[in-house]
């Protein structure tokens, strides 16, 4: 009796010992960094591919208009006198060189109408391959548009990447939050802005006289830009579909899962799959929203507001239109014609630090502070750089202060609103609200881009020296709105910042028939990723 129970208490502790070691295997699986984290190159491969191809083409096209404006600008006007004899005026020529300059901004808005419903339909992954048709039609007309002698050309040119980009800028960003975990979501989405920044350096650097920007060379300049393209359609098919999109909107996880282990470089945390898993059962049974439907929706009233106000004035702060008439602000500040383009480049190579130096920050001080941050000091340069250039003609070295403070303006740029705005959809919306949501910030974004590239050099010839003062107030507004409406959603799951919103969207009330969801709170890291 006494070795029967002695076996079976052997087999007891056997049995308890496997099963205990299996639950400290599993338990230190999900505990332990390393394990945890896998491998993060797949996700970073991923990220370069697609945006090589993807928001690198908004900075790149932005930028090499500043080169050829004056080549262009003649095209324009010989055309003109071969076709009907006709000299234009030196206003008829800047009129049409706006036109060429902002067309591209409603092209955008065009893209980032269509960007919606393609990404429901073919998927993130596909629809930013799909999207090089129109980068590759874009770049044939630029290229024969001097040999065919027809300026129309280049603005069809302009108008179908400016689609392009426009879909870029609302996919790409989708694809990078919903691909990356937790605690790199922040870090991924911010990684569009820093090849946004990549991609004005770039055409800045291609542009110079030395390279593409001479006159000879001008349609080989804006044609370039099928480069990046090329190489994203040969790099991005092999990496997979974006994971949520595959479970929550195709329904089949085993792709899913798949495509996670893929990206992470390890087996698939459980944690992770159950939050996919937990929003497909939140959307099932809903179709993805139309921009209209949410305006209509007070569970994401402010939401709404947040992206609207937030997605205007990342373009009406100026930014942005630095980059399309920097010839003109540096002008304004003193600076001799022959040292601009160098300068210009400069202006680009400080939004990209500052984007590098956001995606290392945005973990650890989270995106509340970095956008509100970013607007307080935007204020305060704009206000130094409005009394530089009132003292500009009195005192010699205003006009150093009045470059200095452009640099710290672009600076202050990078470091909050040019990566955390777009973030903010990925993290703020559902998955089935997602597509809806960036078709509204992205549409908002390009409508203001085109209205302040319309305004912006005349609002340098008209205000002069205090053409700074409207982008100083828009930036204490933004600034003013972030601190007091806008909640922090670094580490949040999706569930918990609908809490947040929700005490926004029913504040005074209870919302009836669906109570607040509890909140839930992971303390981001950072990881060697970031350092994208």
């Amino acid at each position: 009796m006494n070795q029967g129970f002695c076996k079976d208490l052997k087999r007891s502790a056997v049995i308890f010992l496997l099963n205990n070691t299996k639950y400290n295997f599993r338990f230190a699986m999900s505990h332990v960094g390393v394990d945890k984290k896998g491998n993060d190159l797949n996700l970073m491969l991923m990220v370069t591919s697609c945006a090589i191809g993807g928001t690198l083409q908004y900075g790149y096209n932005l930028a090499i208009m500043n080169a050829p404006t004056i080549y262009i600008q003649n095209f324009v006007n010989e055309t003109f006198r071969e076709r009907w004899d006709v000299q234009l005026k030196n206003y008829q020529i800047t009129l049409v060189w706006t036109c060429i300059v902002s067309i591209y901004s409603l092209g955008g808005l065009a893209g980032a109408l269509i960007a919606g419903p393609m990404s429901i339909t073919f998927g993130r992954k596909k629809t930013m391959l799909l999207n090089n048709i129109f980068l590759m039609l874009s770049s044939l007309l630029a290229l024969t548009s001097r040999a065919a002698k027809s300026f129309e050309m280049i603005i069809i040119s302009r108008v179908l990447v400016g689609i392009n980009a426009g879909i870029s800028m609302n996919v790409q960003p989708m694809y990078f939050g919903e691909s990356a975990p937790k605690h790199l979501r922040g870090a991924a989405s911010l990684s569009s802005a820093i090849f946004t920044a990549f991609g004005v350096v770039l055409g800045q650097v291609v542009g110079l006289r030395e390279i593409l920007g001479s006159e000879p060379c001008w349609q080989y300049l804006l044609a370039s830009n099928a480069i990046p393209g090329l190489i994203q359609l040969l790099t991005l098919p092999w990496f997979p579909e974006s994971p949520r999109y595959l479970l929550i909107d195709r329904g089949d996880k085993e792709a899913c899962i798949n495509a996670l282990r893929r990206l992470r470089g390890c087996e698939v945390q459980r944690s992770e799959l159950d939050e996919i898993l937990q929003e497909q059962a939140e959307a099932k049974g809903l179709r993805p929203s139309r921009p209209w439907e949410l305006f209509a929706d007070r569970n994401v009233r402010w939401q709404v507001i947040s992206i609207i106000t937030l997605s205007s004035a990342m373009q009406l702060c100026g930014n942005d239109s630095i980059y399309f008439y920097a010839y003109y602000v540096f002008k304004e500040s003193g600076i001799s014609p022959d040292m601009i383009q160098y300068i210009t480049i400069c202006t680009g190579t400080c939004e990209f630090t500052a984007c590098i130096i956001c995606n290392l920050l945005i973990e650890r001080q989270g995106r509340k502070i970095l956008l509100m941050g970013g607007y307080v000091s935007m204020t305060g340069w704009a206000i130094v750089f409005t009394i530089a250039l009132c003292f500009e003609h009195k005192v010699e070295w205003m006009s150093y202060l009045s470059m200095a403070c452009i640099f710290t303006y672009i600076l202050s740029f990078g470091m909050g609103p040019a990566g955390v705005t777009g973030v903010l959809p990925t993290e703020i919306f559902s998955q089935t609200a997602r597509p809806a949501a960036y078709m509204i910030a992205g549409s908002m974004m390009w409508i203001n881009l085109f209205i302040m590239g319309m305004i912006f050099p005349f609002l340098v010839s008209e205000l002069g020296e205090f053409c700074f003062v409207p982008f100083a107030a828009v930036c204490f507004l933004s600034a003013l709105y972030v601190g007091l409406v806008l909640p922090e959603t670094k580490g949040k799951t999706l569930s918990a910042i609908a809490n947040e919103f929700h005490k926004l969207n029913y504040r005074g009330q209870d919302k009836q028939g669906l109570p607040a969801p509890q909140a839930q709170y992971q303390l981001g890291e950072v990881c060697h990723s970031t350092a994208l």
